[in-house]
């Protein structure tokens, strides 16, 4: 499709299309599995059959003798690598904190409105029970009305 001069181009051409979502998704398991036991478990595993490898030799070629320089090359780019991604799975964490405090802080307004609400609802039902006249109250005027009628009997 050619382009058109007379619009605008809508995005650059990149050579690779990496959406957020998927990438921080990505950063998040690989910072989930770094901080596991399993891992560490690999990573030990690994070294050791690289020391072995290296040290006592069971080839020819030892492709890494003893200061192990390029196993510390590979220690140094993993670590540049994982470093960024547990930043990027930490700010995803935070992003999503944020919006949960948002939220219980919304709902802890409603529930606050929702009980100051009830308060003045419970007090407008006192204030009204007390002009209620109550059972003692009508007895005591139908026994005062009665003593009336006794003493008055021409009434």
């Amino acid at each position: 499709m050619a382009d058109r001069l007379d619009q605008p181009r809508s995005s650059r051409r990149r050579l690779l299309r990496l959406d957020r979502e998927t990438v921080g998704r990505g950063a998040e398991k690989f910072a989930r599995f770094m901080g596991t036991g399993q891992f560490l478990l690999y990573m030990t595993a690994f070294i050791i059959v690289w020391v072995i490898l290296n040290v006592v030799g069971f080839t020819r070629f030892h492709w890494d003798p003893y200061p192990f320089i390029l196993l510390n090359l590979c220690f140094s780019v993993q670590a540049s690598y994982a470093a960024p991604l547990i930043l990027l799975a930490q700010n995803r964490q935070d992003d999503r904190d944020r919006v949960a405090l948002a939220q219980d802080r919304q709902q802890a307004e409603r529930n606050l409105a929702d009980t100051e609400f009830l308060t003045r609802e419970i007090a407008a039902l006192r204030l009204a029970l007390s002009e209620v006249a109550t059972r003692d109250f009508v007895r005591s005027e139908l026994r005062e009305l009665l003593a009336d009628l006794k003493d008055d009997p021409g009434a």
